[in-house]
């Protein structure tokens, strides 16, 4: 759509206005609306969002960041300027450098939440081991001995049965090959 004052340039900007009750509508593209004192709200207001969202990311662009994501072709300094993520395969390509941003923002990076019914058997052991390790920390700073070493026993037995699930799910795949 073109600008409704130039006629020459792509309109981005939607502009309603209400004066005594009536409706007015304007398309217009960023140099009009500028002129006409339409310009970037954040930007009147001195908030830049790209920077306000990019400095989750501060100090983790590379100069030379050649690395692209294979799937959308993002690159790690184009997710900090935005602040989103290309694409799911991107949290795989920028593991490292994403990491740190992740763990300031949400405090952990492993899914401490309920799991689903399709989860693997191998991924709710993790997570019951890993429960019954809080526990046990928890059992042993309060001194509670006994309580802390059948804990210990049942993690390691979960361990085991985490490590034979794990075997025999490498044999299941290597025979289907």
């Amino acid at each position: 759509m073109l600008c409704q004052s130039c006629e020459k340039r792509q309109a981005t900007t939607h502009i309603k206005t209400i004066l005594n009750g009536e409706l007015k509508e304007f398309n217009l593209c960023p140099e009009c609306a500028a002129k006409l004192g339409y310009g970037s709200f954040f930007g009147n207001i001195g908030l830049d969002l790209n920077k306000l969202f990019g400095s989750f990311m501060d100090g983790f662009i590379s100069e030379k960041s050649p690395k692209r994501c294979q799937c959308c072709g993002s690159s790690f300094e184009d997710i900090a300027k935005t602040g989103k993520v290309g694409c799911a395969e991107c949290y795989n390509t920028f593991y490292e450098e994403l990491l740190p941003s992740i763990q300031r923002i949400h405090g952990r990076t492993s899914h401490t939440g309920k799991l689903a019914h399709s989860a693997g058997t191998e991924v709710k052991i993790r997570s019951e081991i890993s429960k019954y390790k809080a526990e046990l920390e928890k059992a042993i700073k309060a001194q509670e001995f006994e309580k802390a070493a059948e804990l210990r026993d049942r993690i390691k037995e979960l361990e085991k049965s985490a490590e034979n699930d794990h075997s025999a799910s490498v044999s299941d795949s290597k025979g289907k090959e």
